[in-house]
């Protein structure tokens, strides 16, 4: 048995691929849109990919089975409730797929979603399970949140309840030793408190995983509809786009670059301009109108926060990570990236932009404590839930990052705004995109909540 594991720490996910060294029969489990890796390694390994299976719609990114299937004819899989625009395999509970001496049984896992299922690996047919590729509903600490797409005419009770029975009728019975393959790792929006291990096993998640501990179904479902984190926009748009069909993505595309002049037209016309740089070069010196989403961070996932899909975006980059930059983007399906422009290696812009280069504010926790007393500032925290159930800075607002676009009309007025995070690697991205909103009088806090409790602050 082949089993190779893929994982993108930008998007926090996993995909996988699986084959028969015998009969070179394979499949590609939860792919992304970027597949020339599982097409090498499958020549690599003399393997054929016949099929692809989505353990779900995912909302996070957009699934690379059309891609798949253009490049391989092969067909695709989902669970049984699955409802798409193109021809599918509907892949049952119990139900068994031989790649030769290799077998694969369909577990049924609803709870993330309606549709949502496993998959049980065997070496051999009726061996004992190598692994099961759990894809959103056990994950390594965590269970998958039930109300991320909604897919049925139930409530996400409904579905923390299918998750309830998941977890204890169909999962935790599996033997201890089974590998737990998740479809998400830690930082992944899908959950709240997944590890940063990428694998586990059943024996260990039973024992650590404080959401498959002994408790009652009602107990279960309050906890695991409780302070999930907040979901960006694009999560919707995205289980859309892998129910449709949808155009596939050329493999080969390269991202073309801007001069200054029409990245400055750009910038004029409101085109949403987002620069990959380090939050230090940021501040140091931004054009004025541009978003800090660094190439150092989450990338995808909060440019999908701060830019629509199909909204035209042009970025800025350090020399060398502009197709890279497109390519994360084009994962969560935002295609219309337009170009880039690089500035040099220090992160420095041209002479001839030099008179919409701005810096950026930032504030200390020694000020903030000041501004905070004086009454003079309104403090924005863009935390998840989650996170301000560990502690608050007094007086804070609540609006998470993936809400502040579309609450930028809520933000009181009259006076100048701070906003922080945990780190303030999130807050520049708040900030700076308030300013591209025409809000003047923003900063944010450096080192964010962290650096304010380290210095025992009021919390």
């Amino acid at each position: 048995m082949i089993l190779e594991q893929y994982y993108i720490e930008c998007l926090s996910h996993a995909s996988y691929l699986i084959g028969d060294e015998a009969t070179g029969r394979a499949i590609v489990v939860d792919p992304r849109r970027d597949v020339t890796e599982y097409l090498a390694d499958a020549r690599r390994y003399g393997l054929r990919i016949e099929g692809v299976i989505n353990t779900h719609f995912h909302a996070d990114f957009v699934s690379g089975h059309l891609e798949l299937v253009e490049a391989t004819g092969g067909w695709i899989g989902f669970g049984e409730a699955a409802q798409t625009e193109y021809p599918i395999r509907r892949l049952a509970h119990g139900e068994h797929l031989s790649l030769g001496e290799v077998d694969l049984e369909v577990l049924a896992t609803p709870g993330h979603t309606w549709e949502s299922i496993s998959l049980l690996v065997r070496e051999t047919p009726g061996a004992v399970p190598t692994a099961v590729l759990t894809g959103d509903s056990l994950f390594i600490g965590d269970v998958g949140r039930p109300d991320l797409a909604n897919l049925g005419g139930g409530s996400n009770t409904d579905l923390a309840r299918a998750m309830y029975r998941t977890v204890h009728r169909v999962l935790l019975p599996l033997p201890d030793s089974v590998t737990v393959l998740p479809a998400h790792g830690a930082g992944s929006s899908c959950g709240k408190n997944l590890s940063a291990e990428l694998t586990s096993t059943i024996g260990e998640q039973r024992r650590t995983n404080p959401s498959v501990q002994p408790m009652s179904e009602a107990d279960f479902v309050a906890l695991i509809t409780d302070g999930q984190p907040a979901a960006p926009a694009y999560f919707s748009v995205d289980a859309a786009l892998n129910k449709a069909a949808r155009p596939v993505l050329d493999q080969q595309r390269r991202v073309p670059a801007v001069t200054a002049a029409r990245l400055r037209a750009a910038l004029t016309a409101g085109v949403r301009v987002l620069d990959a740089r380090s939050v230090a070069d940021f501040t140091a010196g931004h054009l004025r109108g541009s978003v800090n989403v660094g190439f150092d961070g989450r990338f995808a996932e909060t440019g999908g926060m701060v830019a629509d899909i199909g909204e035209d975006i042009v970025l800025i980059t350090y020399p060398g990570q502009e197709q890279d930059a497109a390519m994360r983007l084009a994962r969560i399906g935002s295609d219309a990236v337009i170009g880039y422009f690089n500035t040099d290696a220090d992160g420095a812009f041209p002479g001839g932009l030099a008179d919409i280069v701005r810096t950026a504010p930032r504030t200390t926790v020694t000020e903030l404590g000041g501004l905070l007393a004086d009454g003079a500032i309104t403090l924005i925290d863009i935390r998840n839930p989650g996170e301000r159930g560990a502690g608050v800075i007094p007086g804070s607002v609540p609006i998470p990052l993936p809400q502040l676009r579309s609450r930028v009309g809520d933000l009181p007025g009259g006076k100048p705004i701070v906003v922080h995070c945990a780190g303030g690697w999130r807050s520049s991205v708040a900030a700076s995109l308030l300013r591209a909103h025409g809000i003047e009088q923003v900063s944010d806090l450096v080192g964010g909540y962290n650096a304010w409790a380290e210095q025992s602050m009021p919390v």
